[in-house]
């Protein structure tokens, strides 16, 4: 729904920070190294992402895009909610987490406070291919192109509340089935199977 809101800091602490955009003040939860990177600055620009549950609406904001990909990627991990990913997010950069993953160091993220070892592998396991094709140095991740079409339409109808291994399932099904479907048609076809 929101890709970017850019403002005037009204207040800024560790876990969020208010900003006024056209006199609308948005409350959004923030990272600590997006914390550190905004600094003293009064106008800022953060990538957000709207979580939206049964009982509440949250933004979330990062720095940088890269930032905004990881988290998007960990949150698509079974066990690893909003929050989780953004401890994980707080308590190590872009680049030391897509390290991680990358090289199967499974101990660096155990180290996140409240990360156990099945959580810990099910993040290098879900993520290895994802974050294999990455700018490690900048920390930017560009998603592996070949299941570009199907990560877009998991994410879709995750977000539309469906259960991920149910939505792989249709999605595969139909992959076999459907002869170069765009995202949309693969969706629609999606919608009325699950």
């Amino acid at each position: 729904m929101y890709s970017f809101i850019s403002g005037t800091v009204v207040e800024k602490n560790p876990t969020y920070v208010v900003l006024d955009n056209q006199g609308i003040g948005y409350l959004i939860n923030i990272t600590l190294n997006t914390f550190t990177a905004i600094g003293e600055q009064e106008k800022v620009k953060l990538f957000v992402h709207l979580a939206i549950r049964e009982d509440t609406h949250t933004l979330y904001g990062f720095y940088t895009e890269g930032e905004r990909e990881l988290f998007l990627q960990l949150i698509t991990v079974s066990g690893v909610g909003c929050n989780t990913a953004r401890l994980i997010l707080s308590s190590m950069t872009v680049k030391e987490a897509v390290e991680a993953i990358a090289t199967n160091n499974i101990r660096m993220i155990q180290g996140v406070k409240g990360i156990g070892a099945k959580t810990a592998q099910r993040i290098v396991v879900d993520l290895h291919d994802k974050v294999g094709k990455c700018d490690i140095a900048s920390g930017e991740i560009y998603p592996i192109g070949n299941n570009t079409l199907k990560d877009e339409a998991l994410s879709a109808l995750m977000v539309l509340g469906f259960n991920k291994s149910s939505i792989e399932k249709t999605l595969d099904k139909l992959l076999k089935q459907m002869e170069n479907p765009s995202v949309e048609e693969l969706i629609k076809e999606s919608l009325r199977l699950l």
